[in-house]
């Protein structure tokens, strides 16, 4: 697993990382390896068995084979550790960092890159500080999620230092046109669009929007989807929905802040920016004698590990995070291997999981089926 600390930045190996379901590529049939790469079953066994006489460009599409079919490379054929790369969250407190940093450091791993944490703490060293010091330390690229590229009043001159020092690095949540480095982002406005026709289907017309400070690029595309689905399902003007929208942290304390706010206006559901926020909307319904979901449906954002078994269990939308971790790891290790991925943004669409924290607006009787998870 995971571990880290700050300013000290250990190493993580990911050597207790999940494992593929699947037999070891030993006792797998060749015939499905050898269609996969493209050879012949002699030739695999070649390459498995650690044989001479077999092209590297051969032996590489074998391996990748393996990799594809999620058969794990018997330990002679593992690549040698080709470096460091850094990883640097805004913080573990929220689930959804963790789960970005095993997604990732298992993707290095099985690429012989050696991940390295590096996580910012209040009053702790800031997102330079610790850029500054993976530098020093060598490391062959970064991967920055929810960086300050996201915060729109944020200097973006920092990144242009960054590459002129011949450091790659891939930037997760947040775009800026202002960068020239990948992007991988989810689809906000998406996102929030599958909420707002979720709720509005129950019957509800006061659906309030959770979130974090407006100057963060992910905080305004969501307003802008939510601004947008508000007309087309319930045909309310711009002015009449941004009533509806309230900032706050994005913290459990920061939902139940802007929760209190939006259930005086009169919401009868929330939507939120975090699955943290969503936990907060839920204590503040619950601190006015209201209940979850028969007084206030509440939609999370992440589907963070763990969430599926909260009180009630939270309805969410799933932040593709397998999908993008693996995608920036690819970006950046293209951006190492000389050969650039595109300096644009890699968009995910995310998925609605409905649980029990949804359900019919009050006073009708239609039931939301649980459990269901739409694209």
């Amino acid at each position: 697993m995971v571990r880290s600390v700050s300013p000290s930045i250990p190493v993580f190996g990911g050597q207790s990382e999940m494992r593929p379901v699947r037999s070891s590529p030993v006792t797998a049939r060749l015939a499905d390896i050898a269609a996969q790469a493209g050879v012949s079953e002699a030739t695999v066994s070649r390459v498995l068995n650690g044989k001479p006489g077999v092209a590297a460009s051969t032996r590489e599409s074998v391996l990748a084979a393996l990799d594809v079919l999620g058969y794990e490379r018997p330990v002679r054929l593992r690549q040698r550790s080709a470096g460091l790369v850094g990883l640097i969250t805004p913080g573990l407190d929220n689930p959804i960092f963790p789960a970005f940093a095993q997604v990732i450091g298992q993707a290095l791993t099985r690429q012989g890159y050696t991940p390295v944490l590096a996580t910012q703490t209040p009053g702790g060293s800031t997102e330079d500080e610790l850029t500054e010091m993976l530098v020093d330390r060598g490391v062959s690229g970064i991967i920055f999620v929810s960086g300050l590229h996201a915060d729109t009043s944020a200097d973006m001159e920092r990144y242009e230092r960054l590459r002129a020092q011949g450091v790659p690095f891939v930037l997760i949540n947040g775009f800026s046109p202002k960068v020239r480095a990948p992007f991988v982002s989810p689809d906000d406005r998406a996102a929030v669009r599958l909420a707002v026709t979720h709720l509005a289907a129950l019957g509800h017309r006061r659906i309030g929007l959770a979130l974090g400070p407006r100057r963060y690029v992910p905080v305004q595309r969501k307003i802008e989807g939510f601004l947008r689905s508000m007309r087309e399902e319930l045909g309310l003007a711009e002015a009449e929905a941004g009533q509806l929208v309230q900032h706050s942290l994005f913290s459990l304390e920061g939902g139940q802040a802007a929760a209190t706010a939006l259930i005086e206006r009169g919401c009868t559901a929330v939507v939120c920016a975090s699955d943290m926020m969503a936990l907060g909307v839920v204590r503040a319904a619950r601190q006015q004698g209201l209940e979850v979901p028969r007084d206030v449906s509440v939609v999370g954002f992440d589907d963070s590990p763990l969430i599926a078994f909260t009180d009630p269990p939270l309805t969410t939308i799933r932040q593709p995070v397998q999908s993008m971790g693996q995608a920036a790891v690819r970006a950046l290790l293209e951006e190492i291997g000389g050969t650039p991925a595109p300096h644009s943004e890699f968009v995910f669409l995310p998925e609605l999981v409905v649980r029990g924290s949804t359900a019919s607006v009050p006073g009708t009787r239609p039931k939301a089926d649980e459990d269901q998870t739409w694209g």
